[in-house]
């Protein structure tokens, strides 16, 4: 087992996918010669040459469209997005492209396509920097999304992602970034917990709290705080947002009877909707409550001053738990 941060896991584990397949092929803005804003891809250009890890121009629909022409050849591309806020200039070629070309060849053209996203807030970065914009790709057809929460997955599931035949949005908390972590570097990724399943990371029986990402972390501190009052929180890192480990879920709700979900993004048609939604069809006369979501405002991200306030966090998870368990609170009149 080696320490290390989130970030310096994400790397290990690309340098090991290149190292392992000739095909690999990494591209992105200023990800050779700087190692990317954040320093994910550090070093890997200089061991493994310019023709392997490209620093592409600044023009994300370009970036994806080579991609998509790599993937057509035989080779397997990992683009990075350089903030979350930016892939929105990419976001045709993903949807109607990316999405869509091994259906509509039948099956005959393969998307092996891992596209690197550094999501939400947390680090004092404006608009289109600090976005949380998973819904929009869990909404597409053809598209597999995960999002990691700890340095061990950061690891093992980009080695998965870019083994994997279908395209993988892989969401990478930013402020997780320096997040340390014990990490199995010897962990063969083809037997580790496949990238689709959720993992109930505490158990508990009064409620089911579930996370991914950048709140998994808040998630398991609200379970920690809430056990001090007598209340017993099962945590669940869903780490698939498409699909969507429903059994995982579904099993927890049926023995706790309630259900919160957490998410930075938006309330109206975020991802806790649907999980909120699906679990109640599945779960209705196990429910002992309505689910509870606790997200961010609908609004457009704020001013890094008011960022806080906008997140949801320990207090607001902990509201959400009381309002699932009918206790009063002081938060009772606080949406999201």
């Amino acid at each position: 087992m080696t320490q290390m941060t989130f970030a310096r896991a994400i790397n290990a584990g690309l340098r090991k996918s290149l190292e392992n397949d000739p095909k690999v092929i990494l591209l992105g803005e200023d990800i050779g010669t700087l190692g990317g804003v954040f320093r994910v891809t550090d070093g890997l250009q200089k061991d493994f040459g310019k023709h392997r890890v490209v620093d592409t121009p600044l023009a994300e629909s370009g970036i994806i469209g080579t991609a998509v022409g790599l993937a057509y050849r035989g080779y397997r591309p990992v683009v990075e997005i350089q903030f979350d806020g930016f892939v929105y200039s990419a976001f045709d070629q993903i949807v109607s492209q990316v999405a869509k070309l091994h259906y509509r060849t039948q099956g005959a053209v393969k998307m092996p396509i891992t596209i690197r996203v550094p999501f939400g807030g947390g680090i004092g970065s404006p608009e289109h920097h600090s976005e949380s914009p998973e819904a929009y790709f869990t909404h597409t057809s053809g598209l597999r999304v995960v999002s990691v929460s700890n340095p061990q997955d950061a690891h093992t599931v980009i080695q998965q992602a870019i083994s994997c035949n279908d395209p993988v949005l892989y969401f990478e908390p930013k402020r997780r970034y320096h997040d340390k972590g014990e990490v199995d570097e010897s962990l063969d990724p083809r037997t580790a917990l496949p990238m689709d399943t959720a993992r109930v990371l505490t158990e508990g029986t009064d409620v089911t709290l579930v996370a991914y990402g950048p709140l998994v972390k808040t998630a398991r501190d609200a379970a920690t705080a809430a056990a001090d009052e007598g209340v017993s929180i099962e945590v669940i890192d869903l780490r698939s947002l498409a699909p969507v480990d429903y059994a995982t879920v579904e099993a927890s709700v049926r023995k706790t009877g309630r259900l919160v979900v957490t998410h930075e993004a938006g309330q109206s048609g975020g991802l806790g909707a649907e999980v909120a939604a699906s679990i109640t069809e599945r779960c209705f006369y196990h429910l002992e409550a309505a689910p509870v979501r606790v997200t961010g405002f609908d609004i457009p991200y704020p001013y890094s001053k008011l960022e806080m306030h906008h997140l949801p966090g320990l207090d607001r998870i902990l509201d959400g738990v009381d309002r699932a368990m009918g206790r009063p609170n002081s938060l009772s009149g606080l949406e999201g």
